[in-house]
């Protein structure tokens, strides 16, 4: 009779290498805290925990191969913010990631900076507000690409002015950069983790900070709510997600892992080196996870129907 049983009831979880999926390419925030995570789930799973990359369409690439994984827990995902807008920019994909995958909970959370060249005109955030009213048909702002986190705040800025402009889509944020610091276009709104210091050495000019309070490292940058703008609320949030159909005990097992994980002082300073900070403790459970998953695919189709976008 117990020789008929599944073999997952006979075998512990885990007792294999698991792969930790991160659909961007290697490099910049969205590939560190992947492999951050990875170490603190080895050492909580005692077991080998791998990064695989594996980018291409916004996130939708590797997001769809993990949700077509075998449900065992030895697949796993981490998706930011973008999970949100997949289903509305790729609908050609059919896919529902509501439906796709078990949601294991929420860790972490990076705020977004509104920036310019050094010498932009407006020397604060009401000027820019004023200027961009003004100039609403040659103000320009860079995306690092469709469905990017620089390309949802970009849209969320306009929806806060009631100012649509002009997108200028790159091919990562590096060479958005380059061009809004050379003056080829006007704004970025982007990640501190990979500003910041362009921001203090003065190469870059910053006007808000979408975060609930100022951050230590860019004490003089203010808050949207600061300067009277709250909906320009956005954070790039980062979830760990299993294939739908995965076991209880199973996705019990890695919830457990991932609450030690946004507890952890040590994981907070070295997230804290690239401006990212662990959320709150209730914020790292399945219910949590899934309904600010549905809450934000809400708040953005709006968003994104009125733009009239839609990816390839």
């Amino acid at each position: 009779m117990l020789a008929g049983l599944p073999a997952l009831a006979q075998e512990a979880y885990p007792n294999r290498a698991i792969t930790l999926v991160t659909p961007y390419p290697p490099g910049g925030g969205s590939d560190f805290l992947p492999r951050l995570l990875t170490e603190a789930l080895r050492t909580r799973l005692k077991e080998t925990v791998v990064v695989q990359n594996v980018s291409g369409a916004g996130g939708a690439v590797g997001s769809m191969q993990t949700a077509k994984a075998k449900p065992d827990g030895y697949t796993l995902l981490v998706n930011h913010i973008g999970m949100s807008t997949i289903p509305l920019l790729y609908k050609k994909l059919n896919f529902d990631p509501r439906a796709a995958y078990e949601t294991i909970g929420l860790f972490a959370e990076a705020p977004m900076v509104m920036l310019a060249r050094k010498d932009f005109a407006p020397k604060n955030f009401a000027e820019l507000v004023a200027y961009v009213k003004a100039n609403r048909e040659k103000v320009t702002m860079a995306s690092s690409g469709m469905g990017s986190a620089t390309h949802l705040c970009g849209m969320l800025f306009q929806e806060a002015l009631g100012v649509p402009l002009t997108m200028v889509q790159y091919k990562g944020a590096g060479p958005a950069l380059i061009d809004v610091r050379s003056g080829q276009v006007d704004l970025i709104c982007d990640l501190p983790t990979t500003t910041s210091s362009m921001i203090r050495s003065g190469d870059l000019r910053a006007y808000v900070l979408t975060a609930p309070k100022r951050m230590a490292s860019l004490p003089d940058v203010p808050t949207a709510a600061e300067v009277g703008m709250p909906s320009l609320d956005i954070g790039v949030w980062y979830g760990l997600y299993a294939p739908k159909g995965m076991p209880q005990p199973i996705i019990e097992i890695l919830n457990k892992a991932l609450r030690s994980v946004v507890q952890d002082e040590t994981v907070a300073v070295q997230l804290d080196k690239i401006e990212t900070y662990l959320l709150p403790l209730e914020q790292a459970t399945p219910e949590a996870h899934r309904r600010k998953l549905a809450s934000q695919i809400e708040l953005w189709r709006p968003i994104v129907e009125k733009a009239g976008i839609q990816a390839e």
